[in-house]
């Protein structure tokens, strides 16, 4: 089954949707010039409303890792997604200090962005067209690639068949694609996995 990822999730009503559409994982964003920024309060109070069958993930774009693996073992978030220029030791010290899974994010313009993918150390990959923009990337760049990885950069419910039919993607992670007006939108959050849903039973 292809999982589902809501990255960006800022308020108490877009909790209580993903709590009735059930995705696999839900995004709390702290990268500092975020749009979808949360405080590390509001991602506590926003975690506590959260359904324990749905994991966490921290967004982060060159923290302070001692910061990241804090939120790690407090349970705050299940496992930290790197956005920045997080080097092999600090990916490696953030897994062996927390046991939690690591994603390492790459932007995919080329065939050598798609080697580093490859080469990471991360538990898991995010492939993206960027930083947030709703765009796609070339796909075709990827149809080869080896490893389990989350696609993502713009995805909705219109060409998450495509995608699935083209990639196969581990996951498919979508934040600008489920939002009106740059907030969460449960109709669009509920179509979303729908149409991820309705291609896994055809």
């Amino acid at each position: 089954m292809t999982k589902i990822k809501f990255c960006g999730l800022t308020r108490s009503c877009d909790i209580e949707a993903a709590n009735e559409i059930k995705p696999d994982f839900i995004g709390f964003v702290f990268a500092p010039n975020s749009k979808r920024r949360v405080s590390y309060k509001q991602a506590v109070d926003l975690k506590n409303l959260l359904h324990k069958d749905i994991k966490a993930v921290g967004v982060f774009l060159n923290e302070d890792i001692d910061q990241v693996i804090s939120l790690l073992n407090l349970g705050i978030i299940d496992a930290a997604q790197l956005h920045g220029d997080e080097s092999v030791a600090y990916i490696t010290r953030i897994q062996k200090e927390t046991g939690k899974p690591v994603i390492k994010a790459f932007q995919i313009h080329s065939a050598q962005d798609v080697a580093a993918a490859e080469e990471t150390v991360a538990d898991y990959i995010i492939l993206d067209a960027g930083t947030g923009e709703g765009k796609t990337f070339d796909w075709a760049l990827v149809e080869h690639f080896k490893k389990p990885y989350f696609l993502a950069g713009g995805l909705h419910p219109d060409n998450v068949t495509d995608a699935m039919h083209r990639l196969h993607p581990y996951a498919l992670d979508v934040s600008t694609g489920i939002e009106t007006d740059g907030l969460k939108d449960k109709k669009k959050m509920a179509a979303f996995a729908a149409a991820v849903r309705k291609e896994e039973t055809e």
